[in-house]
């Protein structure tokens, strides 16, 4: 199973306003919409960091290099991509005439992160909390403007800025991983192993009983998942009751 890891940076949509105030924008003051400015990509498992950006001016180019990785992935890994990175990228594919990638499961980590009572859910928080590094500093907006403006040195520090959080993704998608619910099965291709990071470096303990069978249970060696055999024990069907 290939997991890409995914994080977008966007530019913000401009508009003409009335008041710093204002909640609602019409679209008729709109002038430009927001778009990709940059991303950041890697191969779970592998080392190199994967980089695109619109600094060359071609903006299709960039959409088009995350729709061929989307497009090879079996699973996509992400934090709030579910609401933010996959639709803004499916809505630049449909802007530049191109059809859906390939289906692929979205493991969002932001969704596994809120099942835990922390102060924040923050990407930069939580992996200072876990000892798995920080994000890159910068000066907020003015970086991304900078960037807008194509200046040079600002973008040499939102490439850094993506490139690190994809190592934090990595990182925390490995400590998480036995806590996502919703994870690609991986037994499904490779028979009897952890669901969850295909490891057969299993220790059998305990039982997983359904309404009407018994499952030998397991906790995977390597990254703390759990499962259950796939066969239920011999001699455990019951018929449940219609009362």
């Amino acid at each position: 199973m290939r997991v890409l890891l995914i994080d977008i940076e966007t530019a913000p949509a401009t508009a003409y306003v009335w008041s710093l105030r204002d909640r609602y924008i019409p679209i008729e003051r709109l002038i430009t919409p927001g778009h990709t400015l940059c991303f950041a990509a890697k191969w779970l498992g592998e080392r190199e960091v994967i980089f695109r950006s619109v600094q060359s001016g071609d903006r299709k180019a960039v959409v088009k290099a995350a729709h061929k990785l989307l497009d090879e992935a079996d699973a996509v890994c992400h934090y709030n991509g579910r609401k933010f990175d996959i639709p803004v990228l499916e809505a630049e594919f449909l802007t530049h005439g191109m059809r859906p990638p390939s289906p692929f499961h979205q493991i969002d980590l932001y969704a596994t992160a809120k099942r835990f009572a922390l102060p924040s859910r923050k990407l930069d928080y939580i992996s200072q909390h876990l000892d798995l590094g920080r994000k890159t500093k910068h000066k907020g907006m003015e970086l991304w403007t900078a960037c807008m403006g194509s200046d040079p040195s600002a973008w040499r520090v939102m490439e850094r800025y993506n490139r690190q959080d994809i190592r934090l993704l990595e990182r925390l998608y490995n400590v998480l991983r036995p806590w996502i619910k919703d994870h690609p099965n991986h037994s499904i291709a490779d028979g009897e192993c952890c669901p969850t990071c295909g490891s057969h470096n299993l220790r059998w303990k305990g039982w997983r009983e359904s309404i009407t069978r018994r499952y030998r249970r397991f906790v995977c060696n390597d990254c703390g998942a759990w499962g259950r055999a796939v066969k239920s024990e011999p001699g455990t069907a019951i018929t449940r009751s219609l009362a």
